[in-house]
């Protein structure tokens, strides 16, 4: 059965569980050796944020996966409302995970659009850590809970969200500059960027 794509645009990540620890020493070196120019394009496609993507490649090298990763952190958390905004538009809605029931695709069309309507922007939520079976209920639960927010509650909410997820992203990533592992959007660190995506 092949997953199907709703309407709208939302981030929901299927990484392997591997982006809960830090890159090997190895690939750091290989990320910390890469051309600029490839390395920023691997870099937005963790965050679509030109701002966080030249700030990280610019202040290489790292000595460690930690100081990446903090670097990650505080780069995400100084985005300004222009950066957030561009960031968010990139966002795009992935494949729900085979075997998600038609009651779901529904409510979910219709909280995507409530959301839109409300913010003008995709909803993005974080999910690494979560199985499959809970992540239909823990992004409905979160849709319809954000919706209360106001304006700026929720920029802030989203921003939160873009930072755990270029976090999750950027592991990927550096550790796929060593085995030819893809980004969520198949940039690999080091190569050309592919045409794959959601």
């Amino acid at each position: 059965m092949t997953p199907t794509h709703l309407p709208g645009r939302v981030a929901i990540p299927s990484l392997p569980e591997q982006t809960r620890t830090p890159p090997s020493q190895n690939a750091l070196e290989s990320f910390n050796a890469t051309p600029a120019d490839e390395v920023r394009q691997t870099l937005l496609a963790c965050l679509h944020s030109a701002r966080w993507a030249d700030r990280i490649a610019d202040h290489r090298p790292y000595p460690d996966a930690e100081s990446l990763l903090a670097a990650s952190d505080e780069a995400a958390y100084d985005l300004t409302p222009a950066d957030l905004a561009q960031a968010l538009a990139w966002e795009t809605l992935p494949a729900l995970p085979e075997g998600a029931y038609s009651a779901a695709h529904t409510a979910l069309s219709a909280a995507y659009a409530a959301y839109e309507a409300k913010f003008g922007h995709a909803f993005i939520i974080c999910l690494y850590g979560l199985s499959h079976t809970e992540a239909l209920d823990h992004v409905l639960a979160g849709i319809r809970s954000r919706l209360t927010n106001d304006p700026e509650e929720e920029r802030v909410v989203a921003a939160e969200e873009l930072r755990r997820l270029a976090r999750g992203r950027l592991i990927h990533a550096v550790r796929g500059a060593r085995n030819g592992a893809t980004s969520h959007n198949g940039a690999t660190l080091g190569n050309k960027q592919d045409t794959a995506s959601h």
